[in-house]
Parts: structure tokens; sequence; C-alpha cells
């Protein structure tokens, strides 16, 4: 028997051959039409790219069924009409004001016990729309620009045709503009602003009387040409806005930042935003922003699908702190990013200075593990002798390969925040920026190896006729060597440990400068009533100025030194095998084993391995330690990687026709 295949149902078709109707007095009816409808591209698999193939042909259907697509507006315009829009235009999508304490615990009661939705809240009809809580993944995979598409293509437009629309939309202009005005008094925003008086040329208080005047002209049937002059004045005043938030952003690297103030900013930002999609939808042209409606309707649909989640929240708080830290360290990273053949070769030089230190750290801490003392002072000495090395690097302006990835992968990230411009980010220039960043690197590794491995040698051999013996000798210089080795030991592992620690005493650098910068520790210092009296003003200056300029740095190199001391100490303390591998180290550490086992008595083979080892402890120090400043900063700028598919081919294509650009400049390259 002949067992015949059952057809496979087209939706599509289906949809189009049941072809409900829609009136725009059935809210229920056109609720049901919509969630028909959103079902055919909420994709039944879970590759995501369906989505994507379902809204072509859905867009598809609208373009060759007019009557379709007629039903659809309608079926919108239904639910707008008969709803409550007030949370949808004044809360989805705007950062929480209350307390973060407040709104974990909120997140935390609905989690087990949600709270009740009013039907009439067009919140509510999203989450039957999209009721299964993964809807926004497909909804934010296909795209700003797609959903574009689909509103220019629904062509909604208010004017005169819905009085109960444009009534709710002055009301959520008014509450808007109120938010604006109360946080535009903030002490945060006030101190900070360029205003000359701060009670009369507030732009954020002026704002919210422009808006009463509209919503009294609009009400009282004003004239076409006064309406459209307030609204000129209105969005003229929006940009002054603006200025002034981008003006206390372009200070935070002087001024530092608080958390409070990094809220504050978020929301002028979000507010203002949404006032302008709210202007749109009151003022006398039939012409929507599709733009923005598109971006509020992914906004909603994610934070209606995660309105519960603690780790959306967590994410998102923690962002802004991270944020703050990491426009500091962007700026700083700018200098690590050479450009021409002569910042090249001075990127070297300094680099050279740098592994001369290191030489001296690492002798001294195989000297002070000569010392006997017990466990826990043994990781203290070795934690201070790391931090003042650190530091004399950073006070002689010497470069340490190794700190530079923090740096620089925000500054890669500051450059795709399309908050600090209205384009798209140039790819091409960003994969320019990442040979940059290539080539410094390795220039840095190639100035700290070049005099580490020669002049470590080189005072192992003094050491030896001053002393007549070796610094380390038989069985202990053996196992200097193979703590390098790639695999008889777990030197690669401790690499991407090393990775860990440079990434987080570059946070804790960033978050020390903001701090200082914020709080004007120098400037109280000068004041400082009792210093003042034992102190000349001069000296309190000069102390003051270098507080300024070096206490994250300080706090960075001394927290790095202390992570790398007191590794194995902490190892040997919990009975775990836990170590750090940091490549400058290594490299002196190589040295130091070889004299005490002697040339004569290793094989080349051998060390080439070691000497490979310790490139790939470089490789991985620098790996992870980029890789995890990369995520944060792209994270606290809310910057969605997927968003940008065409980065990674147009990096490759360019290592491609231009792959020594990578390892040094090309001449004609200028600063």
């Amino acid at each position: 028997m002949k067992i015949r295949k059952k057809k496979k149902i087209d939706p599509f078709a289906q949809f189009l051959e049941k072809r409900p109707t829609v009136s725009i007095k059935d809210r229920e009816g056109a609720l049901d039409y919509l969630v028909t409808f959103f079902q055919l591209i909420r994709p039944r698999t879970s590759a995501q790219e369906e989505s994507v193939q379902n809204f072509a042909r859905s867009l598809q259907l609208l373009q060759n069924h007019p009557a379709i697509l007629t039903e659809l507006r309608t079926a919108v315009l239904a639910q707008l009409i008969n709803s409550n829009l007030l949370p949808l235009l004044t809360e989805s999508g705007i950062t929480v004001s209350r307390g973060a304490g407040r709104e974990l615990y909120a997140r935390l009661k609905h989690k087990f016990l949600p709270a009740l939705q009013d039907p009439n809240d067009f919140l509510y009809l999203l989450d039957r729309i999209f009721y299964r809580k993964d809807d926004y993944e497909w909804v934010e995979e296909i795209g700003h620009a797609r959903w574009v598409q689909f509103f220019d293509a629904i062509g909604l437009s208010f004017q005169g045709r819905e009085p109960v629309i444009t009534r709710q939309a002055l009301v959520a202009l008014q509450i808007l503009s109120a938010g604006v005005a109360q946080l535009g008094w903030e002490s945060a925003i006030v101190h900070n602003a360029p205003f000359k008086h701060p009670q009369t040329d507030n732009p954020f208080a002026v704002q919210q009387y422009l808006v009463y005047e509209l919503k009294e002209l609009l009400l009282n049937n004003g004239s076409k040409e006064e309406i459209i002059a307030l609204l000129e004045r209105i969005k003229a005043v929006f940009e002054e806005d603006r200025q002034v938030v981008q003006y206390i952003r372009d200070q935070t690297a002087e001024r530092g930042a608080s958390l409070s103030q990094t809220f504050i900013l978020f929301q002028l930002e979000q507010k203002l935003e949404r006032m302008q999609l709210v202007l749109d939808i009151v003022d006398l042209d039939d012409k929507m922003d599709t733009s923005r409606l598109a971006s509020l309707f992914i906004t909603a649909i994610r934070n209606e699908n995660r309105k519960n989640s603690l780790w959306e929240f967590l994410s998102q708080t923690t962002g802004y702190l991270a944020y703050q830290i990491a426009e500091h360290k962007g700026k700083k990273g700018n200098k690590y990013i050479t450009s021409s053949p002569l910042e090249y070769f001075q990127m070297i030089a300094s680099a050279m200075w740098g592994g001369l230190i290191v030489c001296f750290v690492a002798m001294f801490k195989v000297l002070l593990g000569k010392i006997h003392m017990a466990p826990f002072w043994h990781g203290f000495t070795y934690s201070v002798n790391y931090s003042l090395g650190f530091v004399a690097i950073e006070e002689t302006k010497a470069t340490l390969a190794t700190k530079q990835p923090a740096f620089t992968a925000s500054a890669v990230a500051s450059s795709l925040d399309t908050r600090k411009g209205d384009n798209t980010p140039n790819l091409y220039n960003l994969a320019v920026t990442v040979s940059k960043i290539s080539r410094s690197q390795i220039a840095s590794f190639v100035g700290n190896l070049i005099v580490v491995f020669p002049v470590t040698f080189l005072l192992a051999w003094l050491y030896d006729i001053c002393f007549g013996k070796p610094m380390v000798g038989g069985d202990a210089a053996i196992k200097m060597l193979e703590a390098q080795h790639p695999w008889h030991s777990l030197s690669l592992l401790y690499a991407c440990n090393t990775g860990i620690f440079l990434f987080l005493s570059g946070i804790i650098a960033g978050y020390v400068q903001n701090k200082v910068n914020y709080g004007r520790i120098g400037t109280r210092l000068v004041e400082h009533p009792l210093l003042r009296q034992y102190t000349s003003r001069v000296r309190l200056q000069r102390i003051a100025n270098y507080v300024d300029g070096h206490a994250g740095s300080l706090a960075g190199n001394v927290t790095l030194g202390f992570f790398l001391g007191m590794a194995t100490t902490a190892g040997d303390l919990f009975g775990i095998g836990f170590d750090i591998r940091h490549i400058t180290i290594a490299a002196a550490n190589t040295s130091i084993g070889l004299y005490g086992v002697g040339w004569n008595n290793v094989s080349f083979s051998y060390m080439a391995i070691v000497v490979a080892g310790v490139l790939g402890i470089g490789f991985l120090n620098f790996l992870v330690s980029f890789s995890l400043a990369f995520i944060v900063a792209v994270r606290s700028r809310g910057i969605k990687l997927r968003d940008y598919p065409g980065f990674l081919s147009i990096l490759w294509k360019y290592f491609r026709s231009h792959p020594l650009d990578f390892f040094r400049p090309r001449r004609r390259l200028t600063s």
C-alpha cells in the first residue's frame, strides 16, 4: 500500500484564502487580525533567518494585495484609537527613574506573581500579539531598516482624522516635557552645563513652556502659521538640549561623571527622542518619522518580553557604570594607536624603556624568592615589586605591551557609538583602525622583547660574576624554562588569567580617574584648610596636578601589581593550581633560566618551543584583555555587533589587500 505524503500547507496561501475583514470599530476582531498577520512572520524553527524570509514574503503580500494593506492599516488604527497609549509613549524604553534596589525587587516579585495589566493599555495588546518571550529576538533579527520599510508601506497618518490619538499624544508630550524639565534642573546637569544664567538660559526648562503653549494653540484651534512657527521653535530648543547633553558628555574625560549623572543623561536623550516622535503625531503634516516609529516598536517589544528579567535589568544598569569608565579609557586609548612611521618607531623606543624596567623587576622577584618568609609575605613583596615596576614604567612614559588592549578596545568601540553621530560608522575606516592597533601592539611587543631577552641574560651573567654563583641554577633553572613551555606546563592557561587581571586593572584605573575628576579632588586638596596651614599653595597645586593626572594610572598599576604578585600565593593557600604568566616577565624568566642551565645543556629545538610559548603567552595576554575590554565597551554603549555583519568581511578584504599594514605603517601615511 502506497502512503501518500501529506501536502505541506503554505500559511501565506491559507491567509489569502481566508481573507478576514476588519472594522475600525471592532477592536477584538482587529487584534485577532494582527495576531494572525504577525504569526506569518514569526519563525517556526530556531533559525532566525527564517523570520527575515517570512518578512520579505509579507511585504510582497502587502504590495501585491492592496486590500490586505488597507485591512492591516485599519487593524493598527483600531488598536491606536481604542487603547491607552500613554504607557507606550512615556514609559516603554525609557530608563527607570526609581532606585535600582526598588526596580530589582519589583522584577523579582513579578517573576513569581505577574502584575495585572489593563486590557485597554496598548502594551497589553503588544503582549497579546508578541506573546512568546523570545519574540523580541526575531523582531530584532529582522532589523531596523526592514521595519522602517514595513511602516512606510502601512503609511500611518493621524492628521485631522484621529483626535483621540492626537489628544493622547498631547498629554504624553506634556508628561515627557515635565520629566525633561525636572532632569534639566538636577545639580549634576546645571553645574556641568554651559549655562551663563541657569535661571533664564536653561533650554530644558524653556521647552516645557513651549510645549504648554503648543497644547493651548492646538486645543483652541490656533492658526496654522502660529502652530508651524511654534513647532520650529520647539525643535530648535530640542537641538539645544541635545547640544547641552553632548557638551556634558564631552567634558567627561576631564571632569568625570557620577553614576547619577550618567543615568540622567541617558534619560534626557531617551525622552527627547521620544518627544520628537510624539511631535510627529500632533504636527500639521501627514508625514511620520518611520525611523523613530520603528525604533519604538522594536524597543517596546523587547521591553514587554523582558520586563521581568533580572539579568536584563542588571546588564542595563551595570552598562551605565561601564559606559562612564569606558569613555575615560577610550580617550586614553588613542595615544596607544600609531598612524605614521615616526609614531611607530617612537612606540618601539618607548617599549624598549619599558622592557629595561621589567628586566630589573624580574631579577628582584627572583631574589625576593630566595628570602625565607611566610607565603603571604612572599606574595606581598612580589606585589610591591611589580607595582613599583609598573608605576616606574608609567612615570617614565615608557610602554608595557599588555597595558594597551584595555584602552584601545574602548577606543574602537567608541567609533561604533552611533550616539556620537547621526551617520552609520564607516566600517572601512574601522578596519584601518584595527590594523593600526595591530601594528601598535606588535611594535610594543617587539620593543619590550628585544630588550628583555638579552638584558636579563646580561644581568644574570653580571650577578654570577659579582657573587660567584648563578642567580638560579640546577633544577630551579630547569623549572623556570619548563614553566614557560606551552605544553609541559599550564602557561597558556595562566596567560589567560593574566589577561583577565590586565582587563580588571584597566577598569579600576578608569573608575578611579573618573572619581577623582568628578569629585574635583585636586581642587579640594588645594583648598583644604588644614593642608594650607602647613604647605605652600604652590606645592599643594603641584600635588593636586599630580593627583588629577596620575591617580587612575597609579591605582591601575598598583592593583595589577598585587593581582600578579598574589596570584601564586592565592593558589597555594587554597590548594589550587592558580598562577599567572605575563609575556615580559616570562621572557625575563626564560633568560634567567637559560643562563642557569647553560647554552650547552639545552637543545635549540627545546628553546625554540619555549620562546614560542612566551610569544603564545603574549598573544593570549592581549587576546583575553582586549576581548573583555571590547565586550564591556560595546555593551556599555548599547551596540549590537550583529548590526554590523559586514565588518569581518571588510576587515578580511583589507587584510588580504594590505597585509603588511597590520605589522608596520606605510610611509605615505601621516599622523
